[in-house]
């Protein structure tokens, strides 16, 4: 199989003076105080689970918009992990500041919506002061994670159509709701996103946890995604440390969960699509 690779830990620094807290929302995440990583403690993490490289996606709910410690967190580990980080797209500055923080090391950005600390508000997705950004993407060729819910996929679908060439990465699958099992009718805002061939989804833990219960199951619910999607649209994220847990238990939950795919699925889900949408770590 295709080395491993998780497009979706967190890191946290623990010199507080040097990278002082600034939390989007001004509400600081429970997460990010109580099971902190360094970039030492996530390659340690790394190492012992067998996953090679990373795509590290920045703490909105530690650092707002200052994406310094995953920017230069990630540059001691050039090759191996890359950054993912935040940008405030409603400002005139925003590609300015997309451009200062590429030439730091940005390899990729992520539009914070909602989540631990806030309720989804999906406005500033579709907002015309944010096409700049976008268009911005598209010039430099870097991918745009979102995470929102199904509240947001509206939104999610018009910019994809505006911008056809930017990845959009839906983090945490865009939350759906698959507790009604297959043919899975109340995720059927998901599976509308399947045409928009610039559309990637990123696996987590949550959605692991959610095929557990209630009428899902990973077989049934995985097949129809890959069956929709195709596997070279999906990427696995261990959203280490936010989800508890060593990051070898994630990964292995994961592993488990996708034992019903064949191989080549799993090599794209594992690493291949990683390396498309982070081409540094290809």
């Amino acid at each position: 199989m295709t080395s491993i690779i998780d497009i979706h830990p967190h890191i946290i620094s623990g010199d507080e003076s040097r990278y002082p807290p600034a939390p989007l929302f001004g509400k600081r995440s429970d997460w990010s105080q109580e099971r902190p990583s360094t970039v030492e403690a996530l390659i340690a993490q790394m190492d012992a689970a067998g996953v090679a490289k990373a795509a590290v996606v920045h703490s909105s709910t530690t650092y707002g918009f200052d994406n310094s410690y995953v920017v230069e967190g990630c540059g001691h580990y050039p090759g191996r992990l890359a950054a993912v980080g935040s940008v405030d797209v409603l400002q005139d500055d925003a590609p300015q500041r997309i451009r200062e923080w590429q030439a730091r090391g940005l390899a990729g950005l992520r539009l914070f919506t909602g989540g631990s600390t806030k309720d989804f508000d999906p406005s500033e997705l579709d907002d015309p002061r944010s096409f700049p950004s976008w268009e911005l993407c598209a010039e430099l060729g870097l991918t745009m994670c979102i995470q929102t819910g199904p509240v947001g996929l509206p939104q999610v679908t018009a910019l994809a159509k505006r911008f056809p060439t930017v990845p959009i990465i839906l983090d945490h699958l865009g939350r759906p709701d698959v507790a009604d099992g297959a043919p899975y009718a109340r995720a059927r805002s998901l599976f509308e996103l399947a045409p928009l061939q610039n559309i990637y989804l990123k696996l987590t833990p949550r959605i692991f946890n959610d095929v557990s219960k209630d009428k899902a199951s990973a077989e049934t619910f995985f097949a129809r995604v890959v069956d929709a999607f195709g596997a070279s649209r999906m990427a696995w994220g261990s959203n280490y440390p936010t989800s508890p847990g060593s990051l070898a238990d994630i990964l292995a939950t994961a592993q488990a969960g996708l034992a019903c795919l064949g191989d080549a699925d799993r090599a794209w889900i594992f690493g291949k699509t990683a390396q498309q949408l982070y081409p540094s770590l290809a």
